[in-house]
């Protein structure tokens, strides 16, 4: 299964673990999508039927501060006289900044704690690398300022383990518990095996508080540090001392050396020592062992300190900022001389680079730092081949430093949306049509999520530029843009936002919007804050008749006259608003597939669609209906006569931007049925042989 699936089984395993412990409990789930786990909401609506069948729910929140204090509601539940069930074990998911933005409301929520029965488990997921990020992420340090544990799994078959972990974790001690997901991992796919009985569950013997440790009401601040800190905290650690979530995975009855390391760096460790010809035989002569913290904050620090005793050096080895590495040495700094190690990692003991503190920890890295620190380590042999294949292959590697930037999928509503008006002045935002600011647009800049806009009060006093034009995605504003232009219009400022509003959101996977917030639904909104005027722009402004309840003085237009529009929206004092209407185009083609689907199942006819050829007899090549389309279905064809251009009808998703041009070339055919390819007729030149897929 997936990582997304394995943490979909997650709350079905909890479901059948109390039901077998006669507990009658209800479990929730609320957050808020975005990569890595971009995917898990879908999954998780596939399986609603599965998981009502469990007695939980499914609620995705319109943001993840929203979706947090929903689950604060889950702990509140035991303590109301109307209550249903034992308890409610709930989970929150959501990416790194995500995290970063429910920071408030999960202080509180760890402050005030878990019911006995309950528990809360809080997912993230990290993108380690920016690789579908604003920024690199690591929420250990966050997690480490709420005050609230958390665990690292190191592969998919360890999610459902460190899950059960997790909360019982947080039913023992009142704390709620991190779980972090690195993209390698929850977007993998792997065979595990799933018991019932595993992981087993140890509660250590722990003197708590005369009244506990969990939810209750009222709960004096100062009570609640307090317990927190003295109380709860302990607890998580006796815990995972009990349980061995960090435990010796590789020993040897001397050993002299460690390695400690965490979540899938273990992986990547492993490797390390694989390639080199490292094998648990080789390790336990040469006296290494290797230490897996399962808990990354707070440490576990009797494992740790058992672990280290006597060793001459222990390296840690942990993606991004040093957190293990700090907790280690604190704990080791009163050990007596001789059971004291030396520790390193991110630098030696002279200050220099072992390991970065940046990007990711590849296998590679972490071999060379092992035998260039630990030189009778590996088999002289076997390294010195390993390390001249990897040599080899670096110097076959192009490093002329190109890349291929983003760009707009076939037929995208932004390809055209994002076109500013001549001499004018655009920013960015969150969402698809970031990939505007690599392309010639005149924009630039972007913010996290919700802040699109509200960087301009603060230049527009000192800068000349009477007017601009702000970015913002649909989704954006259900989240949290429209709190921003409020904040525009308390300013009294001059911009103008351009909505895209697509009817899903592309960038996690075609999901709907919550609140299914239609256009005159969103101009009604932005009239009632203040917005001056409001303009819709089109690729169907046919379908909205008269009787259509947009808010007053709302124009609707064709996109073909959205240069027209959008100057006319710069002239006007104050915050205006251009909604630009049509459906994500990734978003049409799955839902041309579904309809054509649906109709073969119930033998219907399929309903017919338009396609664009281009008469290569024809074209001269120009490239015109490349600028007017900006579409990568518009492709170039070497012929005898020279470059001439194609659509890719693989690609193509009939945005038919493309015609705007004056050319003669293009033809236009109608009634392909959707999916269906084109074929020259029997008995004509190149019959036969496919020409479109």
């Amino acid at each position: 299964m997936s990582g997304t699936q394995a943490l979909t089984r997650l709350p079905l395993l909890q479901a059948q673990r109390d039901a077998r412990a006669n507990l009658q409990t209800r479990g929730f789930i609320s957050g808020y999508r975005g990569s890595p786990l971009a995917g898990y909401d879908f999954v998780l609506e596939r399986a609603r039927r599965l998981l009502d069948r469990h007695g939980i729910t499914f609620m995705p929140a319109i943001n993840e501060e929203l979706a947090a204090t929903a689950i604060i509601g889950t702990q509140e539940v035991s303590a109301q006289p109307d209550v249903t069930c034992d308890g409610v074990f709930s989970m929150w998911y959501g990416k790194g900044p995500g995290l970063d933005r429910a920071a408030d409301a999960l202080k509180h929520a760890n402050s005030i704690g878990t019911s006995p029965n309950g528990g809360a488990l809080i997912v993230v997921g990290d993108d380690h690398n920016a690789v579908s990020s604003a920024l690199a992420h690591q929420s250990e340090f966050q997690f480490a300022s709420f005050l609230m544990p958390v665990l690292s799994p190191a592969s998919i078959a360890e999610i459902p383990e460190f899950g059960l972990f997790g909360w019982a974790m947080s039913r023992f001690s009142g704390c709620y518990v991190g779980l972090k997901l690195e993209s390698e991992t929850i977007e993998s796919a792997t065979s595990i095996a799933i018991d019932m009985d595993q992981p087993t569950i140890s509660l250590p013997d722990f003197e708590f508080p005369p009244d506990g440790v969990h939810y209750r009401w009222p709960y004096p601040q100062l009570e609640a540090e307090a317990r927190l800190q003295q109380f709860k905290l302990p607890a998580a650690l006796a815990f995972a001392g009990a349980n061995n979530i960090d435990r010796v995975v590789m020993s040897c009855a001397t050993p002299r050396l460690g390695i400690m390391t965490t979540g899938k760096t273990y992986l990547a460790v492993r490797q390390a020592l694989a390639e080199l010809g490292i094998d648990e035989q080789r390790a336990a002569e040469a006296g290494l062992a290797v230490y897996k913290v399962g808990m990354p904050w707070p440490l576990e620090t009797a494992g740790a300190r058992k672990f280290a005793a006597g060793m001459a050096e222990v390296l840690v080895i942990e993606e991004k900022r040093s957190l293990i590495e700090s907790q280690l040495k604190e704990a080791l700094f009163h050990e007596p001389e001789a059971r004291r190690p030396r520790v390193i990692g991110k630098t030696d003991e002279r200050g220099r680079l072992l390991l970065p503190g940046t990007g990711i920890l590849l296998p590679e890295m972490i071999a060379r730092v092992i035998a260039q620190r630990w030189v009778e380590l590996a088999p002289q042999n076997h390294a010195r081949e390993y390390f001249a294949r990897l040599d080899q292959q670096q110097n076959r590697m192009d490093l002329s430093g190109e890349s291929r930037p983003p760009f707009f999928c076939s037929g995208c509503p932004h390809n055209r949306s994002t076109v500013p008006p001549p001499g004018s002045r655009v920013l960015a935002g969150t969402g698809c049509h970031l990939m505007s600011v690599f392309m010639d647009r005149n924009t630039s800049g972007f913010l996290h999520m919700g802040a699109e806009g509200a960087n301009w009060p603060g230049q527009a006093p000192f800068c000349k530029t009477s007017h601009i034009f702000q970015n913002l995605g649909d989704g954006t504003y259900t989240h949290s843009g429209s709190l921003a232009i409020r904040q525009a219009v308390d300013a009294d400022i001059n911009m103008t936002y351009r909505i895209l509003h697509n009817d899903a959101v592309a960038m996690t996977g075609g999901q709907a919007v919550e609140g299914s917030l239609s256009v005159p639904r969103m101009t009604r909104q932005l009239h009632a804050e203040g917005v001056r005027q409001i303009a819709v722009v089109s690729d169907e402004p046919d379908k909205y008749p008269a009787t259509v309840n947009f808010a007053p003085g709302v124009t609707v237009h064709h996109r073909d006259d959205l240069a027209g529009v959008e100057k006319e929206l710069s002239g006007i004092a104050g915050v205006t608003a251009l909604v630009y209407d049509q459906v994500c185009a990734a978003e049409k083609r799955r839902r041309k597939r579904r309809n054509a689907a649906q109709a073969k199942l119930q033998n219907k006819p399929e309903a017919g669609d338009t396609r664009v050829f281009i008469n290569e007899a024809v074209c001269e090549g120009c490239g015109d209906c490349v600028v007017q389309s900006n579409c990568l279905s518009v492709v170039p064809r070497a012929t005898p006569l020279g470059l001439k251009r194609q659509i890719d009808q693989s690609m193509c998703n009939t945005d038919m931007s493309c015609l705007k041009g004056f050319c003669p070339s293009f033809v236009t055919v109608t009634g392909v049925p959707a999916g269906q390819s084109l074929r020259r007729p029997q008995g004509s030149p190149g019959s036969g042989r496919r020409q479109f897929a």
